[in-house]
């Protein structure tokens, strides 16, 4: 079987695992874990899917990648079939952030030292999640497509995040505290958006002139380019 094929943001996770035993939560079609076999980032995979048809796909594809003795597919909601201890990592990619946060909250003492996890919004509930969980932020990306998708690697420590020193706490949970020090085109272009949209609703007391408020510092933060 030819090597899978990922589009970016799928690239960008796999970039992020390097560990012995990683699960892929919510794998689908398996491409991930095939990929990460091949390139050598982990030793074994096991694949988690709870839904019927995209189990099947990911059965279908570990058998045509021949990869049957590294890749496990496993059958079950969330962390529910992986065994304490058992895997170094794992990714949650696709999904809501919310829906992200409910399996990493229902894990309990199966979730692994590392995590690389992927939402289709705001990463802001992960990242808070982050914080009171013990996760530190190692590393952040943030993959243009149909909207800005970010990519965030978190690590079991102890202690504050040093991540998060120096930048004003509200934008680094919103926007991320490694990609305001890395700036780019992407960040610049969301939180731009974002105050071209909320300038229009925002009004003292409400919600939003608070996150219009936000992302003026975080706007200013790029300019600053803080380090």
């Amino acid at each position: 079987m030819p090597t899978p094929t990922l589009d970016a943001r799928l690239e960008a996770v796999l970039e992020l695992i390097r560990t012995d035993v990683h699960a892929d939560i919510g794998s689908d079609h398996a491409r991930l874990p095939v990929r990460v076999i091949r390139e050598g980032r982990a030793s074994r995979c096991i694949a988690v899917e709870l839904n019927p048809g995209p189990l099947a796909l990911a059965r279908r594809g570990v058998v045509r990648s021949r990869l049957q003795d590294q890749i496990e597919v496993r059958e079950g909601d969330g962390f529910g079939p992986i065994l304490p201890g058992e895997i170094g990592s794992a990714s949650l990619c696709g999904m809501g952030a919310y829906t992200i946060r409910g399996i990493l909250e229902r894990a309990g003492e199966r979730l692994p030292p590392a995590l690389i996890v992927q939402p289709n919004d705001s990463a802001l509930h992960l990242r808070l999640w982050a914080r009171y969980a013990g996760y530190h932020v190692r590393a952040e990306r943030l993959i243009a497509g149909y909207w800005p998708y970010p990519v965030l690697r978190l690590e079991r420590a102890s202690g504050a995040d040093p991540a998060y020193g120096g930048v004003p706490l509200d934008a680094a949970l919103k926007y991320g505290p490694l990609l305001l020090r890395l700036g780019g085109e992407v960040i610049r272009r969301q939180i731009e958006a974002d105050i071209v949209r909320l300038s229009k609703v925002a009004a003292p007391g409400r919600e939003s002139w608070h996150e219009l408020e936000t992302a003026k510092t975080a706007l200013a933060v790029l300019d600053d380019g803080v380090k």
